[in-house]
């Protein structure tokens, strides 16, 4: 294929409640969503994930919009691409960046299963039909909020509840959701929020029958961590730490974790994402998905990549209604019973709303 235009749009949605962690709140979420037209005119579509101050990680939306307006579709536009593994390699001269990479990259997967007349499931070597789904809840304002919430998504279906946790608001919090629901799949996420002296409050969370607990330590750590699962009989899942196939086969052989979380934006695109997925499952290591807040087309990849055999864990891809009034996709993602069913039209299989996308566009430009 070779990519004739190129469009990126600077959208901002509204969320229908703030989402709270350890670093913050948001109201809403500004994104890029990037277009890509073949030479027949067909679309493919990718989203970045990247938030407008760096709190995540070093890229933001400005940051992304640089990078890939200077460099990344000067690289692709108008070069003949076989196979979308090849935009890695493409790209490949230029160092980090991974969540404008994996925009770019995700339109052009896209792209290629609409080509073929695959679904993106199908492209990537996905068999599920279905996808298990659980739910992330930011931190509350209350224990009671917390537990409201929680129940009210335990009776809408969902197979596992994610709850942020920061010093402060951890070790009680989950003591009492546990007493409420004292069976129900639970993980939590600390977003970095912790140091390795805080290893006794950590341990103590061995108490409740976690799941999991997600990237407790640095970002930047795999060392700390394999110390930290030494002495932790819940299982430590890296996310923010996981940045390429090589940060997870080093996390590996240290012991830094028992699962790991696969961003498709954090690593680089769904070709990384892929590596990193079949080096886990060679070494046992299960892996999930989790969410950046996506709008309805990077939720779409999650979805695509979700199918994938060892994603074995229920991921953060909840319903659009979780966080839109109206997503940018139709039909919008709906979760039945904890379920997605994975859609069988070629690509992404939902399609962009051109009308809702402008009239939430901030800014926009075209590349040919």
């Amino acid at each position: 294929m070779r990519l004739r235009e190129v469009k990126l749009r600077h959208v901002r949605m509204k969320m229908k409640f703030p989402f709270s962690t350890s670093f913050g709140t948001f109201e809403d979420k500004e994104f890029i969503l990037l277009e890509a037209k073949d030479e027949n005119g067909e679309s493919g579509w990718g989203e970045s994930v990247a938030f407008h101050s760096p709190w995540y990680n070093e890229e933001t939306v400005k940051t992304n919009w640089h990078m890939l307006e200077d460099f990344m579709i000067p690289k692709l536009l108008n070069t003949d691409i076989e196979h979308p593994d090849e935009v890695s390699e493409i790209l490949s001269g230029i160092r980090k960046n991974n969540m404008a990479k994996s925009t770019i990259e995700g339109a052009v997967w896209d792209l290629f299963a609409k080509q073929k007349g695959i679904p993106l499931a199908v492209a990537l070597g996905g068999e599920k039909k279905e996808i298990d789904v659980g739910i992330s809840i930011g931190i509350q304002d209350t224990v009671l909020d917390l537990v409201q919430l929680i129940e009210e998504h335990v009776n809408e279906g969902y197979k596992r509840i994610k709850v942020k946790i920061k010093p402060g608001w951890d070790v009680e919090v989950l003591r009492e959701v546990r007493k409420h629901f004292p069976n129900v799949p639970l993980m939590a996420d600390a977003n970095s929020a912790y140091h390795l002296n805080d290893i006794d409050r950590l341990k103590a969370l061995d108490e409740f029958n976690l799941t999991m607990i997600e990237q407790p330590l640095s970002s930047d750590d795999i060392v700390d961590h394999a110390q930290l699962q030494k002495e932790l009989s819940t299982p430590v899942c890296l996310d923010e730490s996981i940045h390429s196939y090589e940060d997870a086969r080093k996390a590996i052989e240290l012991g830094s974790c028992k699962i790991i979380n696969i961003k498709i934006g954090r690593v680089g695109g769904l070709t990384e994402s892929k590596r990193i997925h079949d080096l886990c499952q060679k070494h046992d290591i299960p892996v999930w998905c989790g969410g950046m807040l996506e709008s309805g087309v990077g939720r779409a990849h999650n979805i695509a990549l979700t199918t994938l055999s060892n994603f074995i864990l229920p991921g953060d891809t909840a319903a659009s209604s979780r966080y839109w009034e109206k997503d940018i996709i139709d039909p919008v993602v709906v979760v039945e019973n904890g379920i997605i069913t994975v859609p069988e039209k070629p690509g992404i299989g939902y399609e962009p709303n051109r009308e809702i996308i402008q009239q939430l566009s901030v800014s926009e430009k075209s590349y040919f």
